[in-house]
């Protein structure tokens, strides 16, 4: 079944957008108009259980860096190759993508993620449980549900964030009715799975340039990281953008493009 995929640009996309957990392709979209400005092409995928991509009964990082890989050989045929850039949960994906199918891309940039357990993805589990909570049934409007959710959630972005997955539908007998686009079951119940690194065949390595990219106020990138991904990517450059958590692209969207925009030269 096919990925969803939004196009941002002209000409022949050269740049991958993966999201990470809870997320969705268009979080990036304003950066991809960006980098448009700069004649980049740009495709940001929906990743398997997220926006409006198919839903799967296991939570499986190979599988969805063979179902990307899938979809870029049938829109870009044989010859793609592509700066592929993934974040957090995307990152992983992409960084196995890299490893297994390594002549579909030309470079890769991991944004605050490493190829290692990330214990931080437990702190997803409030906002499951928020998300769990909110009774969908009784619901009339976006307003009561972010109330709803405030009693769980402190940040108001995060709210927002997590909103962006509640959709308003109309039942057949034309009431209105609200759902969750995201495979909410599934992901809360393997959070673990989420965190985990999957590994990579012993000598597997991608010896391409690679930008990792660190928010400096996050704890995912840790000092212990550093040797494993110079094993796994000999050509690995680390920068990190001051001020920015986690959500790099949310809160530094400038910084980071400046630093994709220059890759992207470079390469």
């Amino acid at each position: 079944m096919a990925l969803f995929t939004q196009l941002i640009g002209n000409g022949r996309p050269d740049v991958v957008f993966l999201h990470g957990l809870f997320g969705r392709g268009k979080n990036w979209a304003g950066i991809a108009r960006t980098l448009a400005e700069h004649d980049h092409a740009s495709v940001l995928f929906d990743l398997p259980n997220h926006g409006r991509s198919h839903w799967s009964d296991t939570f499986d990082y190979a599988g969805m860096a063979s179902e990307v890989a899938d979809e870029l050989r049938l829109r870009l045929g044989t010859a793609a190759a592509v700066t592929l850039v993934g974040h957090s949960m995307g990152g992983k994906v992409a960084m196995l993508l890299a490893l297994q199918h390594p002549e579909l891309v030309r470079s890769l940039v991991v944004v605050d993620i490493a190829p290692d357990i990330s214990y931080q993805v437990r702190t997803s589990v409030p906002l499951v449980k928020a998300m769990r909570e909110l009774d969908l049934t009784t619901l009339k409007s976006r307003g009561q549900a972010e109330r709803a959710l405030a009693e769980d959630v402190d940040d108001p972005a995060v709210r927002q964030f997590l909103l962006q997955n509640l959709k308003h539908t109309r039942t057949p007998d034309d009431r209105n009715g609200w759902r969750w686009e995201l495979n909410l079951e599934l992901l809360g119940d393997h959070l673990d799975d989420v965190a985990a690194w999957p590994g990579a065949e012993p000598g597997l390595g991608y010896g391409g340039p690679v930008l990792w990219v660190g928010g400096a106020e996050s704890p995912y990138i840790r000092p212990e990281h550093h040797d494993r991904m110079r094993q796994l990517f000999p050509q690995v450059r680390l920068v990190w953008i001051p001020g920015a958590g986690h959500w790099v692209h949310a809160d530094a969207p400038a910084e980071l493009t400046e630093e994709l925009v220059n890759f992207l030269a470079a390469n």
